[in-house]
């Protein structure tokens, strides 16, 4: 038995190393607002210090919270290790806004921290408590490596890290005692153990796969088709637009909410599915904007990526990613934003019907037996040739709490990809549709006009479905050209 202890990433997980360069920084974000209740202070201030403790006490939880990176020798492929010199102090930030700072404050402070690359030598996370918010209210902004967790995974840590009561009882932390870590000889040695047996793994895959599929010509046919599929994309490049190009060090961020019954009211009304919804707002507000930046939406083929859980019920509660996605053409020369929805509903049926996002899930399969050259390749690839990522999360329906505080909202923030200026993220929790805009800052030099642009077009889809419109929020609507 080995005397040391680590846990190799998969090839999916590694992936999101690979991608990241100075300017495109992995990692994931969400901005959380509170009411203080409970945890404000005599001061006015926040206790952190009880934030600290609570969040300690749950680190065994959530291992990789104490664990950093270790590259295998010769490799460009990392291992999970244990950190001996693990610092809460360091992972967990205090810092305020002039009071009484407003949400627009606190939307630049969110962009700084997120174009702020992670420090790789320790473990990939932090948690920023910001006071001083107006309203009697804080927020905190959490971040992670995109290679430690997906969405899905992103939620579960959120409910461990908050309770579904007000009244969160203490809990004793657990002492961390680190495991000793493996030598860059014995990860090299184990690496090559690993590759010796790779026929013997890939052999046992197969008769596992045949095992467990009903029809696996059909089966082979249907992943063979998603990849070419795939392959078919990259050949094939997306239109340029104004909010494709190199990213700058710097981002802007926004946000918004809608409330969830009215969205699932208008899915309902259209017979679709929410996502639809999401894309045929997101597609309406892309012509809008398009038309604000001089170009013509007709003239473009313009494609976002829709991540799609591939989760198993045995992988709830794992870090790490479990995610393939599709790659959809939004109908943004369509004027009507019935004929829209109709065009994205059909095309994301056909997609399930498809199952377009094996190709993902495949290549990631694919690049666990490939030479770690070949990998980065496959990264790109995977990536796809678009030009935004649109990903929606699912939350929880109930409040939750840190310590007393009640969670009012939570915005998300996807990374941006290399020649992607602009990404939308939407999580749904309590009611509510919390949308969360991360752009690049001079890609995207008038970010809060595609926000209006958003609103607007969810409102021309409301009313095409019979309903009233979302009230205007932060300024007037942007018109339909």
């Amino acid at each position: 038995m080995a005397r040391y202890a680590y846990e190799r990433l998969s090839a999916q997980d590694n992936t999101f190393l690979l991608l990241e360069t100075p300017n495109v920084h992995m990692h994931v974000a969400a901005t959380s607002i509170f009411h203080a209740g409970s945890l404000k202070t005599a001061e006015g201030g926040i206790d952190v210090d009880s934030i600290k403790r609570s969040t300690e006490a749950v680190l065994h939880l959530i291992p990789r919270y104490c664990q950093r990176l270790k590259k295998i020798p010769f490799e460009n492929h990392a291992v999970w290790i244990d950190d001996r010199h693990f610092s809460l102090d360091y992972h967990i930030r205090h810092t305020s806004l002039p009071r009484p700072g407003t949400d627009e404050q606190l939307k630049r402070l969110a962009a700084r921290i997120m174009a702020q690359q992670l420090d790789r030598s320790r473990p990939l996370w932090e948690i920023w408590v910001v006071e001083g918010l107006e309203r009697d209210r804080f927020a905190m902004i959490n971040k992670m490596h995109h290679c430690m967790i997906d969405g899905a995974s992103g939620v579960d840590i959120g409910q461990i890290l908050m309770s579904a009561s007000p009244d969160q009882p203490a809990s004793e932390a657990r002492p961390f005692v680190p495991r000793p870590a493996p030598s860059r000889s014995e990860l090299w040695r184990d690496e090559l153990r690993r590759r010796l047996s790779l026929p013997l793994r890939a052999a046992r895959d197969f008769r596992e796969f045949t095992r467990e599929t009903d029809d696996v010509r059909l089966e082979l046919r249907h992943r063979v088709r998603a990849v070419m599929q795939l392959i078919g994309w990259a050949v094939h490049g997306a239109s340029d637009t104004p909010i494709n190009g190199r990213l700058g060090p710097h981002r802007r961020f926004d946000w918004m909410t809608m409330p969830l019954e009215e969205v699932k009211a208008v899915r309902k009304a259209l017979g679709c599915t929410l996502n639809d919804v999401v894309l045929a707002t997101v597609a309406g507000a892309v012509r809008q904007y398009m038309i604000h930046r001089r170009v013509n939406p007709g003239e473009l083929d313009f494609r976002v990526s829709a991540p799609v859980s591939v989760r198993r019920k045995e992988d709830r509660g794992k870090l790490g990613n479990r995610v393939s996605s599709w790659i959809i053409r939004l109908p943004i020369g369509e004027r009507d934003p019935r004929v829209r929805l109709e065009a994205i509903h059909e095309v994301t049926r056909t997609l399930k019907e498809s199952k377009q996002a094996l190709g993902v899930e495949m290549m990631m399969a694919a690049a666990e037996w490939t030479p770690p050259a070949l990998l980065s390749l496959g990264a790109q690839a995977a990536s796809g040739p678009i030009n935004m990522i649109v990903t929606n999360v699912p939350g929880p329906q109930i409040p939750l709490y840190m310590l007393g505080a009640r969670l009012e909202t939570s915005f998300p923030q996807v990374p941006l990809l290399e020649n992607t200026g602009l990404g939308i993220a939407l999580f749904s929790y309590d009611s509510q549709l919390c949308w969360g805009f991360n752009a690049d800052y001079n890609l995207v030099p008038d970010l809060p006009v595609f926000v209006r642009a958003v609103q607007s077009s969810f409102a021309a889809l409301s009313d095409a479905s019979g309903l009233r419109g979302l009230p205007q929020q932060g300024g007037a609507f942007v018109p339909e050209l």
